[in-house]
């Protein structure tokens, strides 16, 4: 191929990149960031190999920057920094296997509980893991069905109980009333449990709101995954996943040909996505990210008062920013990248989604209503 070739194949991803980007509605990613001062970073093969807590033989890592962002993810989970460990991940899948495969570590031969709205890694996760498991219903607002939850537990009475909450689920935005969960729990009293929380998106959103619904460390959780290319916003997708450090006494291995104990899933891990979760927490701040989710928030509401000022139910869980509405036709499906999921759909009001996007999805939807 060549160097022309080279070029206008780069040209022509640019291009659609730049076409399709203002009309990205449907799924929680934040276009609105700027990492060029970190692009001199691209021109280092760097790798975190390993734990972010030891000492690596390749030192051309950012294990350092990791720590830190491990530590200020931990504080927003509220999660004791000397009783926190974690690492950056490659996304949200990796942050639920990592926590599904602690907790199985933990717990033995566990039985897993998760609903109808959970995230479909979940399952997946499951299967590769080898983990029984029992799918609970959900309510019609997203959450888990307590009953059917505590019913599901008490017929299992004898095996460990890892129940994966939601803190936000993917197309409704609900968030799993974690002190339900611990209640149930402690009723139907399985031998142990663990308690897993994928909280991708509401993982940055909950710590910055007045009146959060329990979703962190003190509300009994023991691992917990959320997104860095979501509300953070990233070029690349990537996360973080927490544990206590306790629980790494379990899984962890010393390798000597790269001088680190590992306790991660991956061997080698990006060095470059800790900087750019480490930029986008420095630059905003907490008063930043409160500003950032409370404008995010009011574009929701708005949304929800636009869609059913013109004839059309909409609504949105307490604390998103994912309003929920009937499934429109094909064309604005596909106009504006909405998720589907059967008869319903979604928009996410993420920062690049401006009022006049709503405006313009809500008049699509009613010039090119669905066929009946």
């Amino acid at each position: 191929m060549s160097q022309t070739d080279i070029d206008e194949r780069i040209r022509a991803v640019l291009s659609e990149f730049k076409l399709l980007s203002p009309f990205a509605a449907g799924y929680p990613v934040n276009q609105s960031f700027d990492y060029s001062e970190l692009y001199p970073l691209l021109a280092f093969s760097a790798n975190n190999v390993g734990d972010p807590f030891r000492h690596s033989r390749y030192q051309s890592n950012t294990h350092e920057t990791e720590r830190e962002v491990v530590l200020a993810m931990a504080k927003l989970a509220r999660l004791p920094a000397e009783e926190a460990w974690g690492y950056v991940t490659s996304g949200g899948t990796e942050g639920n296997m990592y926590g599904i495969y602690v907790g199985r570590e933990m717990l033995g031969d566990p039985v897993a509980y998760f609903s109808e709205d959970t995230h479909y890694s979940v399952r997946k996760i499951l299967h590769v893991l080898n983990v029984r498991n029992f799918m609970i219903r959900s309510l019609d607002n997203g959450e888990i069905d307590y009953d059917d939850l505590r019913e599901s537990i008490r017929s299992n009475s004898q095996a460990p109980a890892l129940v994966i909450a939601n803190i936000g689920t993917t197309m409704k935005g609900a968030v799993d009333d974690l002190d339900r969960i611990r209640a149930i729990i402690d009723e139907t009293a399985p031998p142990r449990a663990y308690i897993h929380a994928d909280a991708a998106l509401s993982g940055m959103i909950l710590p910055f709101v007045d009146d959060p619904q329990p979703f962190g460390f003190d509300s009994g959780i023991d691992s917990f995954a959320v997104s860095g290319h979501k509300l953070i916003g990233s070029p690349l997708p990537c996360g973080v996943v927490l544990t206590r450090k306790a629980y790494t006494a379990r899984i962890g291995r010393a390798i000597e040909y790269v001088g680190v104990l590992d306790t991660t899933l991956s061997g080698s891990r990006s060095a470059f996505a800790p900087m750019i979760i480490w930029y986008g927490l420095t630059r905003h701040g907490a008063d930043g990210f409160r500003q950032v989710v409370a404008n995010m928030l009011d574009t929701a509401e708005y949304a929800v008062r636009q869609f059913n000022a013109n004839g059309i139910p909409a609504w949105r869980a307490e604390n998103s920013p994912i309003v929920v509405f009937p499934r429109p036709s094909p064309y604005v499906l596909f106009q504006w990248q909405l998720a589907p999921l059967g008869d319903i759909a979604h928009l996410i009001t993420m920062p690049h989604v401006t009022r006049e996007i709503i405006d313009e999805v809500v008049a699509d939807c009613l010039e090119w209503p669905p066929v009946k």
